[in-house]
């Protein structure tokens, strides 16, 4: 998959340190996958909540903090749309984005 608008993950290594490992793996395994629907996500991360529209959920660091993805399925690119905190995630409406 092509990973797209990466200034968010490369924020979120700067900002959050103890996220970096986790984002760092979760960009390869996104650049090593070719996921073709929504539970070739869950095969390789189960705790991914799928929403409507293509949108993802990851719950990263034992759900400190939230990351919001857009995966065109058909041209294989994933999108990086929020990362943050559990709370900035409530704040944020996740649906929308």
């Amino acid at each position: 998959m092509d990973l797209i608008n990466e200034p968010i993950i490369d924020r979120a290594k700067r900002k959050h340190a103890d996220a970096r490992d986790w984002l760092t793996n979760w960009c390869h395994e996104v650049r090593s996958s070719s996921w073709e629907n929504p539970d070739a996500v869950r095969n390789l991360f189960p705790r991914a909540s799928i929403l409507p529209d293509n949108r993802v959920v990851f719950r990263v660091k034992g759900n400190r903090y939230r990351l919001i993805v857009h995966i065109d399925y058909r041209k294989g690119i994933v999108v990086a749309v929020f990362f943050g905190t559990h709370a900035e995630y409530d704040e944020f409406n996740a649906r929308e984005a």
